[in-house]
């Protein structure tokens, strides 16, 4: 559970096997069965990618009106294959080089930039290649020092706030995906649909969230597992009994939202793996300038470097796993599979894979060690051969286990003092520009840039870290994006 201690100054019994000393389980107040769990958790958790990472980047055509490795027709198998393999290799890479309970899959987001942003001006092989770039280049960044460094300087303050801003962007992302919160008709967000919450589904996710809620405060081990795995039960009798059918917003509002839970017509067989070195490393130069390419990659490198840092604070805080600085210990390892990642999903045809912030859940139920991640990434190689099969589970099922770990998360906002306003300031901007603007990227740049302008204005210009100026440098020019390629004349 979240409230494992991992006190380094307390006792801990020897390692008890090669495997514990390797993933210095016991040191981390963990347990072989516990690390299992968690790694099982957060795979459900994130099981979803394999779905929904296809339906983004393999319904949007590119320049030449093709779609994702299919010419004029949809190819989601093919695309929901290369998902789960980039999934189970980098997350299996990161619980061996890494060794937290951290797992990797493709960035949404970033899936959707490369979709909606970067496809429509080029190829899908050269969009592709543009992401391959970025990868490199944050490899690069990780492999010179430079992104560790940026972690090391970031105010104790702020990484509290990333922590608090995850709890609820994550909340929220379990929230939408459950449908339990919709777009509003009048208003930007509603609770449910037009006539409010109604339907099995949303049946499903409350009581998934109340049952989950109940055994985490007692105390049960595996509550998460146990939530998930109840809920999902109970969507597979509803769905045989009621015929509840997937979710349309005009034919069927009352429907699951992302799986319907049923065995109908879901198989396994050998994967399509057509799309595994499907990229162009320069074509994307050729097809929109040097200009326009160089904006690109600077647009994925600030969104894709920002992301995992961000993530990976909220996930060490929630595990309790941060220094007295609030510093992930041997970072390096973390954030250079994180780098490897990104090259590794645009060379896949899968787009850039990122640290997912939903291996809260996992963390939540337990899992403190890259064990975890071992057992995250092996269920995904199962997922290759049987991806119909991994969308029995609805999300609505599935969500519940974010919500109540964005509540644990909140907890670090006693970190953060609201009486000086100079800290509030930008401590509250990067808290809630994170679910405000789904995106985790936009609330670490308020924070950053507020924090130096704030710092500027009241005389203390000499607090801030040297690489606090050039981040916040950074953020400012990412956020004035858009004017500034108008400036310039850039498309």
């Amino acid at each position: 559970m979240s409230d494992i201690s991992t006190d380094k100054g307390a006792a801990r019994p020897a390692p008890r096997s090669g495997l514990d000393r390797f993933f210095a389980i016991t040191e981390r107040g963990s347990t072989v069965a516990r690390e299992v769990r968690g790694g099982l958790v957060t795979f459900v958790a994130m099981v979803y990618i394999v779905v929904l990472n296809p339906l983004i980047i393999g319904t949007a055509p590119d320049k030449n009106h093709n779609f994702l490795g299919a010419g004029h027709t949809f190819d989601l198998g093919a695309v929901a294959a290369v998902t789960a393999l980039v999934a189970a290799f980098f997350t299996l890479l990161m619980g061996i080089v890494g060794r937290y309970p951290f797992a990797l899959a493709t960035g949404l987001g970033l899936n959707a930039f490369v979709a909606f942003q970067v496809a429509n001006k080029m190829s899908w092989p050269e969009a592709m290649g543009m992401v391959v770039i970025e990868g490199l280049v944050i490899t690069v960044l990780v492999l010179t020092g430079f992104r560790t460094a940026v972690f090391h300087a970031i105010p104790r303050e702020l990484k509290s706030a990333i922590a608090v801003g995850i709890g609820l962007f994550i909340a929220l992302i379990g929230f939408v995906d459950a449908g339990f919160v919709r777009g509003g008709s009048g208003t930007p967000v509603q609770l449910g649909g037009a006539e409010g919450l109604r339907g099995w589904p949303t049946l499903v996710f409350v009581v998934g969230l109340l049952l989950t809620a109940v055994l985490m405060i007692r105390k049960v081990n595996g509550a998460l597992l146990i939530g998930i795995a109840v809920a999902t039960v109970l969507s597979v009798i509803i769905e045989a009994v009621a015929d509840v059918g997937a979710f349309d917003v005009k034919t069927n509002p009352d429907g699951w939202k992302l799986n319907v839970p049923s065995f109908d017509g879901k198989s396994f067989g050998m994967p399509d793996l057509h799309l595994l070195g499907s990229f162009s490393l320069g074509g994307g130069f050729s097809a929109v300038g040097i200009i326009s390419g160089i904006v690109i990659v600077f647009s994925l490198v600030l969104s894709d470097f920002f992301d995992v840092m961000g993530t990976t604070i909220g996930l060490g805080s929630e595990a309790k796993l941060l220094d007295e600085r609030g510093n992930l210990p041997r970072i390096g390892p973390v954030l250079f599979v994180d780098g490897v990642a990104a090259v590794g999903g645009g060379a896949a045809g899968a787009s850039s894979a990122t640290t997912y912030v939903e291996s809260a859940a996992g963390i939540g139920d337990g899992a403190r060690t890259g064990l975890a991640s071992v057992v995250t990434g092996l269920l995904f190689v199962v997922t290759i051969f049987l991806s119909p099969i991994a969308q029995i589970v609805p999300s609505e099922a599935a969500t519940p286990a974010l919500v109540v770990v964005g509540v644990l998360l909140m907890g670090q906002v006693r970190e953060i003092d609201f009486r000086d306003l100079s800290i509030a300031v930008p401590a509250f901007l990067t808290i809630v520009l994170m679910p405000f603007t789904y995106s985790i990227t936009n609330g670490v740049g308020a924070g950053f840039v507020s924090w130096v302008v704030i710092r500027v204005c009241t005389g203390r210009a000499r607090t801030v870290h040297p690489l606090l100026w050039i981040v916040s440098v950074l953020f400012a020019v990412y956020f004035a994006i858009a004017p500034l390629k108008t400036l310039f004349g850039i498309d």
